[in-house]
């Protein structure tokens, strides 16, 4: 899909919600929730500080959108995703039937919209989301690059 004329203004909020995670020791990565150009939920890796397993930016978001409009269908909302999605991520955001994804940076080694598998994407399953991929790639990486430079020499 397009990359559309905003996805780089929310993009920018995914990373300052990713720059939040790394000051709490867990992977820069953030997710912004939008629709028709609001912000309806943020989050930020949490795993460490909360010591949750599920803590992951797309579910962050997710529970901030719910919380917010009081319910879980995002059938009309744009989830902005500085990291590829993992797999519990990728069935959270397909569960929620978000209605489009845009990626930063691709995960190689554990992403499911794209690199691993294409669990947005699948016509076997209940929902497909349009995606976009690339948008703030360069700025995407250099987080990860920069968080694992210290933690992995």
């Amino acid at each position: 899909m397009a990359i559309d004329s905003r996805d780089t203004e929310f993009m920018t909020g995914a990373l300052a919600a990713a720059r939040a995670a790394s000051l709490h020791d867990d992977v820069p990565v953030g997710c912004v929730l939008v629709v028709d150009g609001e912000v309806i939920g943020v989050g930020e890796n949490r795993r460490e500080v909360d010591q949750d397993p599920t803590a992951h930016a797309e579910i962050i978001a997710l529970r901030d959108a719910a919380t917010r409009r009081d319910g879980w269908r995002m059938d009309d909302v744009t989830a902005y995703v500085t990291l590829e999605p993992c797999v519990m991520c990728a069935g959270a955001l397909l569960n929620a039937r978000v209605a489009r994804v845009v990626i930063g940076a691709m995960d190689e080694k554990a992403g499911a919209v794209g690199s691993r598998y294409n669990v947005l994407s699948d016509p076997r399953l209940l929902h497909e989301a349009d995606l976009a991929y690339d948008v703030l790639r360069e700025e995407s990486q250099a987080l990860l690059r920069e968080f694992f430079a210290v933690r992995r020499p």
